[in-house]
């Protein structure tokens, strides 16, 4: 009879609201008061998505109400925001139609991902030293800026730095290049460096709250396993490894869906002795960063300044290789 009661509750709120066209606040929550409510955004619940993604154990755990309690606040925020349900796939189609798409500066790159890395998912790019990786992450932070008009974001840019690989020179090379003003470019990127995993994870929970204040559509890592592979060494580490990384991923994830970011990663590799034919290299994270990056880039050197990047992984395109070229200018084609 509860359940019954509390159904009826959220379905009038729900009617009320789309007759009144006004959005749903953590008050309208059953079971949510003002005291619940102010602890929730303390922890940063502070809207009705980000509580529809959130586990009832991390809400528990952060805000110090029951378990319980979580899960019923976490339901009722799932039907407001009409998250977690059976949909057919026509609405899905409708919906991936606010997907945004942000250029790499390579038509040939771009076309290897379908028109270039797509909001809502993390795009990993892995690769030896010196294969690119943090050329293309500079690249995309500076293209993100760019105005709409020109194939940019107009928006703000949020870099985690794990191996204090940002350069502002480079940059300013790179918005020279595009025509922008360097130095307004440089105010619309916000860089944090980690020092150790636990830190790199603190500040992609924390991205949210800059995300309120600025107009966040990107969110790079680099490099995103760099602490987690010199922290956690041997065997007996290992589960701890994957389980702090896994989180981490998915709060990259959790952000990108609700902001509609994209979320654009580094990754190293390891020389695999297994594999005797084709490229031994491996990227590091295991099963935890292939099953949860949406799509997986190789990048690997060539000739004459000459990069190919390889498509590997992809839940709707074919594999394949483009050729990109690392000039003064940034990422362009390669010949």
């Amino acid at each position: 009879m509860a359940r019954k009661s509390e159904d009826k509750i959220e379905d009038k709120l729900l009617e009320d609201k789309e007759n009144e066209k006004k959005p749903i606040t953590l008050e309208d929550l059953p079971g949510v008061g003002e005291a619940t409510a102010e602890k929730l955004r303390e922890n940063g619940y502070d809207d009705i998505m980000t509580l529809a993604v959130a586990s009832p154990k991390d809400l528990a755990d952060l805000s110090g109400i029951a378990e319980g309690a979580a899960i019923k606040i976490i339901n009722a925020a799932r039907k407001f925001a009409d998250v977690g349900n059976f949909e057919t796939g026509e609405e899905i189609l409708k919906r991936r139609q606010e997907i945004i798409k942000l250029s790499t500066g390579s038509k040939n790159l771009d076309n290897l991902l379908g028109g270039g890395l797509e909001s809502q998912s993390i795009t990993e790019f892995f690769g030896e030293f010196g294969s690119g990786k943090t050329q293309i992450m500079l690249q995309l932070a500076v293209n993100a800026t760019m105005p709409e008009d020109q194939g940019g974001f107009g928006s703000d840019v949020l870099i985690i730095d794990t191996e204090n690989t940002f350069r502002p020179e480079r940059v300013i090379q790179m918005a020279r290049a595009k025509n922008l003003d360097p130095d307004e470019t440089l105010r619309r990127i916000h860089v944090a460096r980690a020092y150790n995993a636990h830190h790199q994870i603190l500040l992609a929970e924390k991205a949210a709250d800059i995300a309120k204040e600025f107009p966040i559509k990107l969110l790079i890592v680099d490099s995103l396993t760099s602490h987690f592979r010199s922290e956690y060494v041997g065997r007996g580490s290992l589960a701890e490894r994957q389980q702090l990384l896994n989180k981490h991923m998915h709060d990259l994830l959790k952000f990108g869906t609700i902001f509609n970011a994209v979320i654009a990663v580094t990754n190293q590799v390891s020389a695999n002795p297994a594999v005797f034919f084709g490229d031994p290299m491996t990227p590091i994270g295991g099963n935890i960063v292939g099953h949860t990056a949406t799509f997986r880039i190789y990048l690997r050197k060539a000739k004459a300044g000459k990069r190919i990047a390889r498509l590997i992984d992809s839940p709707y395109l074919p594999e394949g290789e483009s050729v990109i070229m690392l000039t003064e200018d940034g990422i362009t084609d390669g010949a």
